[in-house]
Formats: structure tokens, sequence, C-alpha cells
């Protein structure tokens, strides 16, 4: 749990560090098509916080297997965040995060507890630990993605050295 609270206190200073005061150039770039800026990411990790984390760990604790998560919207964060700026959805986001790893660490889960079966709706059973340790990497994707459509707005500018950058390259080093 210390790990893994460890990322998540983080995850909202280190997008701030990251994305506040940018002009809005790069707050709303995305990779084209129907992909996500870094405001829209921002956007579906308040969402997160709201209604996936706790609110699963809640009904694993509460409901095991006999009831199945609430479905996830994946993209509610278009309409939620509709007419916000960066500024308000970085404090609404550190705000939410803190509560929920304070009501996190008032759950004083034992390992017993983190063994406990719930079911996705799409995955099946899956216990706590898993549900906790999918937050921490879920967040790590998150600001992987920020940085790659950030890196990405300078493809053609980069020019040969785009060859060594695995960020706008995409490939594996």
């Amino acid at each position: 749990m210390e790990e893994a609270v460890a990322i998540l206190a983080r995850t909202p200073a280190a997008l701030d560090a990251l994305l506040r005061g940018l002009p809005d150039g790069w707050v709303v770039a995305n990779e084209g098509g129907d992909t996500w800026s870094p405001f829209d990411v921002i956007g579906h990790l308040i969402h997160g916080e709201q209604t996936d984390w706790l609110p699963r760990a809640r009904i694993i604790l509460e409901h095991g297997e006999a009831r199945a998560f609430d479905k996830f919207d994946r993209f509610a964060q278009l309409a939620v965040s509709e007419g916000r700026t960066l500024a308000n959805v970085l404090d609404e986001l550190a705000t939410l995060r803190d509560t929920n790893l304070r009501e996190l660490a008032a759950m004083r889960l034992t390992d017993a507890d983190l063994d406990r079966r719930g079911r996705h709706p799409e995955l099946g059973v899956v216990t706590l630990r898993q549900l906790l340790a999918t937050w921490v990497a879920h967040d790590l994707d998150h600001v992987m993605q920020v940085s790659r459509v950030l890196a990405r707005q300078y493809s053609d500018e980069v020019g040969p050295w785009r060859a060594y950058l695995r960020v706008i390259s995409g490939t594996q080093g």
C-alpha cells in the first residue's frame, strides 16, 4: 500500500508541474482523430476519482462478487470538463486525489482485505489488490500519454533526431 500511495499521491503534482501555465496549444493538442489532449486526460482522471477507484473498492468491501461494479464511462470527461479551465481541473484532481487517499488510509486495509474479490462488468472476478495496482498503473499510463502527446507536437521540428526519440517514433528501446 505504501508503494502504491507513493505514486498516487504524486500524480496530480507531476501533471500540474508539467501542464500548468502552458499555452493553450499544448494543452488541447492531441494525436489526431478521437485521441485525447492533456486537458482531456486530466478530466478522465477526475472522473476516475469520482466514479471508479474508491467506489469500486467500497463495492468489493461491502458486496464482494455479489454486485458487479458500475460500468465506467471512459469518455465522460469530454462533457464534464467542457467550458472549464486547465487550472480548474488540475486543482480539482489534486483535491479529489487527496480526499481519496485519506479515505483509502482510513480503510486500514489488511492483506485479507486486499485479497477480497469483486466483479468487473467486463473482466469478471478481480481482487481489491488488483484494482489498487491498476489505479497506480493507470496513473502512470496517463502521465506517459500526456508526455507523448506533448512530445509529438514537435515530431517534424526535431528533424533527424526523431529516430532517437521513442516518445515520438513509438519504437521500443
